[in-house]
């Protein structure tokens, strides 16, 4: 092991650690009369959420979501994402039990941040992104952070749901079927959330955000498209290197034209601020390549989580040459 990765699961062991330590009961924060009544009203609110997710949802909740974490910072953790200068395939990283993934975590933004100048100076393209939750994937029962618990209502069950899917199925080393599977069922999740308590106004402007959310997603893919063109052509790097700046260029005028027709959504701008590269198109690639082939293959079932999940967890287990054959063959017309 070099002296990278000894740094590496050196912070990862200190820091999961320390958010052990830090846990504390949900009930007995509910019950202490010096917490505040908004923060005891979120956590109640985690409490339901989470009893639908198991009863409701089929999911495995195990002992997740019954303790609670105060931190003094806006992330719980901070990914890194790599990319060569003219690719789109993700630098990955391989981890014990799990596989490879598209990302290294840190629990510390400066470590995160030097992590990335490493990866600058090897030519790569590099992107930081925070992170408010994550799953240990049964290794240990996660707590609500305060990252999130103040998120709106379908934020915060989306959230519980799409950790908590991780736990229903699991592929080893491939990051978009775990996050796009996880993603279809946050989204079913919030669906079947707000139709059981009747709130329709509630699940409407759920449905205007996630069509901005799906519009910002086209439209990266628009432009992923024409970067995977550009890659493979046959002309010198100075000429790719103009080739990309221009396109990605296009890719933020792009969007700048949709706020000026009030076709653009609030939340994204940020997302533009930051230096565009082609890990930045990775951090949102491979959180939704699939999930529309997952919302075909539970549709294909009927609505039937117990079945969907158990086909979900079959493809987990297959090669990944297989898994994403039979995943494409569903967004065949």
């Amino acid at each position: 092991m070099g002296c990278q990765s000894v740094r590496y699961y050196g912070q990862a062991i200190r820091g999961q650690a320390d958010i052990l330590r830090k846990r504390t009961s949900i009930e007995k924060l509910i019950a202490d009369q010096g917490v505040p009544e908004k923060l005891k009203a979120r956590l109640r609110l985690v409490l339901e959420i989470r009893r639908f997710a198991e009863k409701e949802l089929q999911l495995p909740a195990g002992g997740h979501y019954l303790t609670y974490v105060g931190i003094d910072r806006p992330y719980v953790a901070w990914n890194v994402f790599a990319a060569p200068e003219f690719s789109l395939e993700p630098r990955t990283w391989r981890y014990p039990f799990v596989g490879c993934a598209a990302y290294r975590g840190y629990f510390a933004e400066k470590d995160a941040l030097e992590y990335a100048e490493e990866l600058k100076g090897e030519g790569l393209d590099v992107h930081v992104g925070g992170v408010e939750a994550y799953s240990t994937l049964g290794w240990f029962d996660d707590p609500v952070f305060s990252s999130f618990i103040m998120r709106s209502e379908a934020s915060l069950a989306g959230l519980v749901f799409h950790e908590l899917a991780h736990q229903a199925a699991f592929a080893p080393g491939d990051t978009t079927f775990n996050e796009s599977f996880a993603v279809a069922v946050e989204q079913e999740g919030v669906r079947r959330w707000f139709e059981s308590a009747g709130k329709k106004d509630a699940y409407a402007a759920y449905l205007k955000r996630r069509d901005c959310s799906d519009r910002f997603t086209q439209l990266v893919e628009k432009y992923r498209v024409q970067l995977e063109t550009l890659y493979g052509k046959d002309i010198g790097d100075a000429e790719k290197r103009e080739e990309k700046a221009r396109t990605f260029a296009a890719l933020k005028e792009e969007y700048g034209t949709w706020k000026r027709e009030g076709k653009g959504c609030a939340g994204y701008d940020s997302w533009f601020e930051q230096p565009a590269n082609n890990a930045l198109i990775i951090s949102v690639s491979v959180y939704n390549d699939l999930v529309p082939a997952f919302e075909r293959l539970l549709l294909k079932n009927g609505g039937d989580l117990r079945k969907f999940y158990g086909e979900c967890k079959a493809l987990a287990g297959k090669p990944e040459e297989e898994r994403q054959e039979r995943l494409r063959k569903l967004l065949t017309p």
